[in-house]
């Protein structure tokens, strides 16, 4: 299994030997990562029970490469920012209030 600083450097020399850093502002970023989710939503248009597996696969997988390298372009440590995101999270949805429940942490 491929860790998380490797991946992020495959990405950066897959985008540094074709120069395509010079695109990658992070509102292009932004606007790539919007379009790729798009397009894995799309997977589940018309059935979100009979999907095709590789597909869904291959957009979360565009989600993700394009949410590394906004990180980076941002200087964002993504796994700890994350991480203290889940911390937020925690703290707004409790167990107690949240278990088993779709509500909002606001209406809980």
């Amino acid at each position: 299994m491929m860790d998380y600083e490797t991946l992020r450097q495959e990405i950066e020399q897959f985008n540094k030997d074709r120069d395509w850093d010079q695109f990658h502002s992070a509102e292009n970023l932004a606007k790539s990562i919007s379009i790729e989710a798009g397009e894995l939503l799309e997977c589940f248009q018309w059935d979100g029970r009979h999907f095709d597996q590789a597909h869904t696969k291959e957009e979360l997988s565009d989600v993700l490469i394009y949410c590394i390298q906004m990180a980076d372009t941002l200087q964002i440590d993504l796994l700890d920012t994350a991480h203290a995101k889940m911390q937020q999270n925690a703290a707004k949805y409790p167990v107690k209030l949240a278990k088993g429940n779709a509500k909002k942490y606001s209406d809980l």
